[in-house]
């Protein structure tokens, strides 16, 4: 099988199986729609020997350092669970989700590899991590006896990754602060209700090289190293490096990296180079069939408020994709399609549910195929296209694909 079509659900206990998108000649694929490009009304589809090819570029990158697969927002929005079986098949030892619920999900669906979970509130179901076999988390003294009283009731030791503030002021514990969180740690990991697995931090700006504040950063993970070390913690990874520290810093690998975007084929910043130069390929195509040809008169305002009028008589292409499915309204009259060969721009506001191309003197047929994104392969735009045109990063043009589109999955 080399194609199937799934529920598009990273936050159910339960995930569903896939439904198969293979069909014979004459029999209707999914939701009784023909399988043929463009029969459906908007759908996403994902490569995952892409996501495959993706993540074997980051080992050899990661030059003998574990890769974590991080998967969360459903995949960046490409799927969370077909995605974590691609990265496992190619080699990731673990997989890295935000919430709780979305490292429960690939329990459920069956994996039973390393999983670290980070972002934690107070009265999270730590026990349930903890009874799942799922490393957790903590930037904090508060943290670390919620996991303690956890771990107590759960009968087990919690794993554990203290989280070192190396100057991203976002979640990880101050320096200040560093040397009681250890002690704290080390004392709960005596009386053995949990063991120190990872220490681990996360850069500021190493999508900008030369940035000042990544060595100073790196320079802040050695000290806080030294000060568990001094502590007698003897962690089993130690971890600083994303995306853009996977693929151009090295020295920050350390014993494991944790690429997100770069999985699914995403340049993390075009300071360092478009995927193709980097090696790697997008996993995502997202086209619609167009809903409607038609030809309009010169002067014809198009969509609301008549942000654009025609410029002569012409031929109008619906798409019938909005912002109900993800694609970002701030793309009104700049987003590229590509639709009967041509790259177009997005004529007007993007509505709901759909929005207009002009297509000129160009010949189109209601059904025909409309790419939003792609790899770039048929001349497509890709999702850095859509980021340049918004001013915005390729991992919310992804990322923000709604869940009435449907993900089809190929070279499963």
């Amino acid at each position: 099988m080399n194609a199937q079509q799934a529920p598009y659900s990273s936050y159910s206990s339960a995930p569903q199986p896939p439904v198969s998108d293979e069909v014979g000649p004459d029999e209707p694929a999914g939701h009784g729609t023909p399988d043929v490009p463009g029969a459906e009304r908007v759908r996403a589809e994902i490569d995952l020997d892409a996501v495959r090819a993706n993540v074997r570029s980051l080992r050899e990158r990661a030059a003998g350092a574990q890769v974590m697969a991080v998967v969360k927002a459903d995949g960046y929005g490409h799927g969370a669970v077909p995605c974590a079986r691609a990265a496992r098949q190619a080699g990731a030892g673990w997989l890295g989700t935000a919430t709780p619920q979305e490292a429960f999900a690939l329990r459920a669906a069956g994996d039973e590899g390393r999983i670290l979970c980070w972002l934690w509130t107070p009265g999270g179901p730590w026990r349930t991590a903890i009874e799942q076999d799922i490393d957790v988390s903590a930037s904090g003294r508060w943290a670390l006896a919620e996991i303690v009283a956890a771990a107590r009731a759960a009968g087990r030791p919690a794993r554990v990754h203290l989280k070192a503030d190396t100057g991203l002021g976002r979640n990880g514990c101050q320096p200040a602060d560093w040397p009681d969180l250890v002690a704290a740690a080390r004392a709960a990991e005596a009386e053995g209700a949990l063991r120190v697995t990872g220490i681990w931090s996360h850069f500021a700006c190493a999508d900008e090289p030369g940035h000042p504040s990544i060595a100073a950063q790196l320079t802040a993970f050695h000290e806080a190293l030294r000060v568990a070390e001094r502590a007698g913690l003897d962690p089993e990874v130690r971890h600083h490096a994303n995306s853009p520290a996977t693929l151009t810093l090295p020295e920050t690998h350390f014993d494991l990296v944790r690429p997100g975007i770069a999985v699914y084929g995403l340049s993390p910043a075009p300071e360092i180079g478009t995927a193709h130069e980097l090696g790697l390929r997008p996993a995502m195509t997202l086209s619609a069939s167009l809903a409607l040809v038609k030809r309009v008169p010169r002067d014809h305002g198009v969509s609301y408020g008549h942000t654009y009028r025609t410029p002569g008589e012409t031929t109008l292409g619906l798409v019938p994709a909005g912002y109900g499915d993800g694609l970002p309204r701030h793309a009104s009259g700049c987003g590229p399609v590509l639709v009967a060969g041509k790259w177009r721009t997005v004529a007007g506001r993007i509505a709901m549910d759909q929005f207009v191309v002009d297509l000129g003197g160009d010949h189109a047929e209601a059904g025909d195929r409309a790419v939003l994104l792609g790899p770039g392969d048929e001349g497509e735009p890709t999702a850095e296209d859509w980021a340049r045109a918004v001013g915005t990063i390729g991992y919310e043009i992804v990322t923000r694909i709604g869940p009435r589109v449907p993900r089809v999955y190929r070279n499963v």
